[in-house]
């Protein structure tokens, strides 16, 4: 599946929103096209993203920069996590090293944010179809209920 189908499929979301980084967005070029999904218009905390470049000095284990290869990233909540891959994500930084970040079709850790419940598949596709699909209801549904917190909280 491309990166558009996935953004549509994202996007097909109750009240999701994206944000697209455009080359003329004055952001680093490593960043273009990058798209940030939000459940509502807030804007604040994706709970999801695909990527196309690796991040210098950051996130570069996926080797995100091979063409026409992204990544697909889900905050997928520390129970969620554990579920998937049998530790919780404070455990993530003893398991990384024997993590492979590149390959692909398989649900993994988010190399940079799996310490704080992200998930992630490199080119996703009919191996993670599914549970890609029932992660990101998940993600979507936990990012609705944190901003209705945050607005009760808030007095609204």
């Amino acid at each position: 599946m491309t990166v558009d189908t996935w953004a549509a499929r994202i996007r097909a979301l109750p009240g999701v929103t994206e944000t697209r980084i455009e080359p003329d967005s004055g952001m680093p070029p490593y960043t273009w096209d990058d798209r940030f999904f939000f459940a509502g218009e807030d804007r604040m905390r994706p709970f999801a993203t695909i990527v196309g470049h690796d991040v210098p000095d950051f996130d570069t284990l996926s080797d995100l920069d091979r063409p026409g290869v992204h990544r697909l990233n889900i905050e997928v909540g520390r129970s969620e996590f554990t579920n998937l891959f049998g530790y919780g994500p404070e455990q993530f930084s003893d398991r990384r090293p024997g993590i492979d970040f590149t390959v692909a079709d398989r649900l993994i850790p988010h190399p940079a944010y799996g310490v704080q419940g992200w998930a992630s598949v490199v080119q996703p596709g009919p191996a993670t179809f599914d549970e890609v699909g029932r992660l990101l209801e998940h993600a979507r549904s936990r990012s609705v209920a944190r901003l209705a917190r945050m607005r009760t909280s808030e007095g609204e």
